[in-house]
């Protein structure tokens, strides 16, 4: 199994692209559409990129996967199911998240929350056939209810749970986010055997290094500065719940979230022609 990796320096985001070289069977992982928040401009310049290499190596996408509803970058879903007639898929817990999200963005009545914007949600221990590729999907909630990780091969796709060992493991503050849940998932991903390869969802840089991607569970078990192989949950929730406190919010978190719990799609055009993305002004006010 070959995995190729676009990293947005924009948002931190890696994206994988999953084929099989003998039958050019192939699927995507967390695509970004690019947004600049200056202008309050959309591009597909990262997506066409996929879409490029696709092309160039004459695969067959079958789908499109997020590993969560991301909350620091527009998803490309449906930029890429239109050029590459692929279907789109998330978790079923998308529900949940739509939920609360059409609360905070008060959204209308026909704002959907039963994740139909999608064309197929996953859940735990299911394994989805992209052609020759099998996935096998494992529940990792924590980061956010409705995160997953991918296992192809012998890799992990771990979204935010996971990140490089010098990064950690993404926050737990947002809505449904739970670091006792975090800790329970990655223990499933601890439990894989040591020379797994983990894709990680972002990479921060740290200290200016050069973008990394790929770790193994055993190099996170001895390593990873949040998350060891021998650290107490007690000992993680009470590092994680006191870090978390000290982050500001993601500066895309409305603009990406009113698409990507919308299964990518921009709001819809208003009566002069231009479409809305909503702020809620004070919603994360501290006093």
């Amino acid at each position: 199994m070959e995995c190729i990796t676009f990293f947005d320096k924009a948002t931190w985001t890696l994206t994988y692209l999953v084929y099989d070289p003998a039958t050019r069977d192939a699927l995507i992982i967390d695509p970004v559409l690019d947004f600049d928040p200056l202008a309050v401009d959309i591009g597909t310049q990262s997506a066409q990129l996929l879409v490029d290499k696709a092309q160039e190596l004459d695969l067959k996408v079958h789908y499109v996967l997020d590993t969560h509803a991301h909350a620091d970058h527009l998803s490309a879903f449906q930029f890429l199911k239109e050029k590459l007639g692929a279907q789109i898929g998330i978790g079923q817990e998308i529900q949940a998240v739509q939920g609360v999200f059409k609360g905070v963005f008060n959204f209308d009545d026909d704002f959907a929350t039963d994740g139909s914007q999608w064309d197929m949600l996953f859940s735990e221990g299911q394994e989805l056939q992209a052609g020759s590729i099998q996935v096998n999907i494992l529940h990792t909630p924590g980061h956010t209810p409705a995160c997953y990780t991918f296992h192809i091969g012998d890799m992990l796709f771990t979204g935010d749970a996971l990140f490089m060992p010098d990064s950690g493991t993404g926050r737990c503050d947002f809505p449904g986010g739970s670091a006792e849940s975090l800790y329970t998932s990655i223990q499933k991903i601890y439990a894989f055997p040591d020379n797994t390869r983990i894709m990680v969802g972002h990479d921060y840089q740290p200290g200016g290094r050069e973008v990394q991607w790929e770790t193994t569970v055993g190099e996170s078990k001895a390593k990873n500065t949040h998350l060891q192989g021998d650290t107490t949950l007690e000992d993680f929730v009470a590092m994680r719940t006191t870090r978390d406190a000290t982050l500001a919010p993601p500066k895309l978190i409305f603009q990406s979230l009113q698409v990507n719990a919308n299964g990518g799609d921009l709001p819809a055009p208003d009566s002069n022609g231009y479409r809305y993305l909503r702020a809620p002004i004070g919603l994360f006010r501290s006093s």
